[in-house]
């Protein structure tokens, strides 16, 4: 299945977008560690996005559809991929759409992540990130064993620029004014799912799942058909 998970940064989707690429195996392709991966590297992709990111901006269409793409079109993407932060424009939508009919394949379903915006402050102002690994951690919800250091690798955690809390909010109203068109686009095209991202991990899983097994028994009634 080819999936995208849509929704504001902190809402959750990175975290149920590896549960579902685990089960369904297929890969989880998240544009923020897409384009981290380039920042980190010093690539020219890398280096463009920095200011965009840094301040909270949305990253200009061609730098991140660049990456995507070249990330799609490898092999381990044949049978279906998760997407998470990409599109985030309706230009990138639409993209997105003319760069798979082209590969004779289309978007199956689309997860809209619902999340308050104080859940979304709370959530990402208390992340820390191992500098060594990258695994994530929370000083509220998934706190290390060590005041700040990593539990894997005993790595020293910080907070990334992007989460500090006026940059959130920043991102948030960004994303607002840029993905308000997303939503309706996939509504239109009858793929939009909601989720509520105020529910527990499990409970959110689970309703993912049940969502992703009823398309996959659509599809196959389509095909018998």
């Amino acid at each position: 299945m080819r999936i995208v998970f849509l929704g504001p940064p902190g809402a959750g989707k990175g975290t149920q977008a590896e549960t579902v690429s685990k089960n369904e195996k297929i890969p989880h392709i998240s544009s923020g560690n897409l384009l981290r991966e380039a920042i980190e590297t010093g690539t020219e992709t890398g280096l463009k996005a920095r200011s965009y990111i840094e301040k909270g901006l949305l990253v200009p269409d061609e730098v991140v559809v660049g990456i995507i793409k070249d990330r799609i079109l490898k092999g381990d993407c044949k049978n279906g991929f998760v997407l998470d932060g990409f599109p985030r424009t309706l230009a990138q939508a639409k993209i997105l759409d003319e760069m798979l009919k082209t590969l004779g394949n289309h978007i199956d379903v689309v997860f809209y992540f619902i999340v308050s915006e104080d859940a979304v402050v709370a959530r990402l102002s208390g992340r820390m990130i191992c500098s060594a690994c990258g695994a994530n951690y929370h000083v509220q919800f998934v706190p290390p064993i060590k005041e700040g250091l990593c539990d894997k690798c005993s790595g020293k955690l910080h907070q990334r620029t992007d989460d500090k809390p006026e940059t959130v909010l920043e991102r948030l109203k960004v994303y607002r004014e840029q993905t308000a068109g997303l939503v309706e686009y996939y509504r239109n095209n009858k793929i939009l799912r909601e989720i509520s991202s105020d529910l527990k991990i499990e409970e959110i899983s689970k309703n993912i799942a049940d969502i992703i097994n009823y398309e996959l028994k659509k599809h196959k009634k389509t095909m018998v058909g």
